[in-house]
């Protein structure tokens, strides 16, 4: 419930408190007096979008303060915990500022907020509804969901939107398999004859670097052989062994006339043997290596050769041929695969359409049996109104499947016996239209009261017996509640709970606009305004004393 409302500054109201009640509300004044300005600010704070220059001339910034009484359970809290925010002990107090230079300012309970956060909470808040509201009544875009918000058929309309969503999906999921295989089956001939040659060379990681490596070897193996044989054999028997030998033989025949100067060399002789004879052991063995089979390099050669042809023929480098070979063969792969993937895929969709369809025919089901029910409801509500010779048909009618469901709804009238039913925009007037509109909020507001309803001269364009029937239709849709009216109704008016006056005053060369609260006597005499108009006379003061205890 919304407890009070303070501006300062802005349009032509500098400073301005208004603290509100329960149950029906009503806000009177002279056209121009500034109740739609009371709407804007309150539209403002609520960080609705409305007028661009706020601020009052002459001002540095314009500021609106909004304080809520916010009972446990209501679903404000659900945002507030959303955006951090904690409720003060039951209470929600919102402030916004606006700056003359355009800059927009939010707090809720003093923790800064973005404009989406405030709009968030409006709709948990508060409604606004007028003579030309079209957000829902005379858009037939809106009807099908106040039929489901009767209804209660909010559960059901999400289940066949998620329903709806995972039909999308598998079917694009489908769509995409097909448009991918039909682009394989394209390449289906080159994808198994490249697999096949691939599959045959089967290259190898590292393979191209060995295979020149050996190669290289292979090449330059018989030059450097012929060098290693001709080493070979100078450190053979006809070569050093044979001259370290016989040097040996004659030192040998020597020692005994040389004696013991003869042994180091001798012995270092010995070992000089022993080591000739470990380095002609590595030549031949450097020598075995060095042999090769000319075929073998014939071989290596050929192998080289059909790697790197392949590397070039696919454009890739030697050592990413084995992954592109496993590349190719997962693409054929899937080729094969593919009807069985089809099939699953296709199953998967027949699945969530029979998903779809169960849903979209509880949600049908629900829908006929609420527009019946709302038929009926409306009936009820139109009489007190002095309507009741209309007739108000929900028309529900088949529609292309889609995310809200397997039909549209659209709210038609017939206003008089026998006259042809249409949409409300087309058949009923604007006074007409009021009433229908304050009727389907009764219908569709049951017991709930957590928002507070406001209605900006809904009842303009009835008078007599009919604006009397208005305004207790919004008294009892206030019980419990609240519900704020701006109205030219005297009969409206009478049966506030709560009354103010909107006034515009000059003050030198400002205007300005003020709200006061009406107690009895001075109720007495507004109500005799809006009777009479600007001269009261003491038959409208009994007048408007009649209405008053007939509230």
């Amino acid at each position: 419930m919304l407890r009070s409302l303070d501006i300062s500054d802005m349009l032509i109201i500098d400073r301005l408190s208004l603290d509100l009640g329960g149950g029906l509300n009503v806000l009177t004044g002279e056209t121009g007096a500034g109740k739609s300005i009371l709407l804007d600010s309150l539209g403002f704070v609520l960080g609705w979008r409305g007028r661009a220059a706020l601020v009052r001339s002459g001002a540095a910034q314009g500021q609106v303060t909004a304080t809520f009484d916010l009972p446990d359970g209501h679903p404000a809290h659900a945002v507030l915990s959303d955006a951090g925010i904690e409720a003060e002990d039951g209470e929600l107090l919102l402030r916004r500022v606006n700056t003359a230079d355009g800059r927009k300012t939010a707090w809720v309970n003093g923790t800064r907020v973005s404009g989406d956060t405030l709009r968030a909470l409006s709709d948990t808040l508060l409604e606004l509804h007028g003579q030309h509201d079209d957000r829902g009544l005379l858009d037939p875009r809106g009807h099908r969901a106040l039929l489901d918000a009767f209804v209660g058929a909010g559960p059901a309309a999400a289940k066949v939107r998620a329903t709806w969503r995972a039909v999308a999906a598998a079917r694009s999921d489908l769509t995409q398999a097909r448009e991918a295989i039909e682009a394989l089956r394209a390449e289906e001939e080159y994808l198994r004859h490249n697999t096949a040659e691939l599959e045959e060379l089967d290259p190898q990681p590292g393979e191209d670097a060995t295979l020149d490596a050996e190669r290289r070897r292979m090449q330059g193996a018989e030059r450097v052989r012929h060098d290693v044989a001709r080493a070979l054999e100078g450190l053979g028997p006809s070569g050093a062994e044979a001259a370290m030998t016989d040097a040996a033989r004659w030192l040998e025949g020597a020692r005994d006339g040389a004696g013991e100067v003869l042994d180091a060399p001798l012995a270092a002789l010995d070992r000089a043997l022993a080591e000739l004879s470990e380095a002609q052991a590595g030549v031949e063995d450097a020598l075995d290596a060095l042999d090769f089979d000319p075929s073998e390099l014939e071989r290596t050669e050929e192998r080289l050769f059909a790697l790197r042809g392949l590397a070039r023929k696919h454009g890739v480098v030697p050592d990413d041929l084995s992954a592109f070979a496993v590349d190719l063969r997962d693409r054929l792969d899937k080729l094969d695969g593919s009807a069985r993937g089809l099939s699953d895929l296709e199953a998967a969709l027949t699945a969530a359409q029979a998903d779809y369809d169960v849903a979209a025919a509880k949600l049908s089901e629900l829908r006929r049996e609420g527009a019946a029910r709302l038929d009926v409801a409306m009936a009820g509500e139109l009489a007190p109104l002095k309507m009741e010779r209309a007739v108000f048909t929900t028309l529900v009618e088949p529609a292309d499947p889609g995310p809200e469901g397997t039909e549209t709804v659209t709210f038609q009238v017939a206003t008089n016996p026998g006259a042809p039913s249409g949409p409300l925009s087309k058949i009923a007037s604007g006074g007409e239209l009021s009433r229908f509109l304050l009727a389907l909020k009764v219908c569709l507001t049951g017991g709930d009261r957590a928002r507070t309803l406001i209605f900006d001269e809904i009842d303009r364009g009835v008078g007599g017996a009919t604006a009397d029937a208005v305004g207790r239709r919004l008294k009892a849709l206030a019980d419990g509640g609240q519900v704020l009216v701006v109205t030219h109704s005297p009969q409206v008016a009478a049966l506030g709970a709560h009354h103010w006056r909107v006034e515009k005053r000059v003050e030198g060369e400002i205007t300005l606009s003020r709200v006061v609260p009406v107690a009895r006597r001075d109720r007495i005499d507004e109500i005799a305004r809006m009777l009479s108009g600007d001269s009261v006379t003491d038959a409208a003061r009994a007048a408007a004393e009649a209405l008053l205890d007939a509230a």
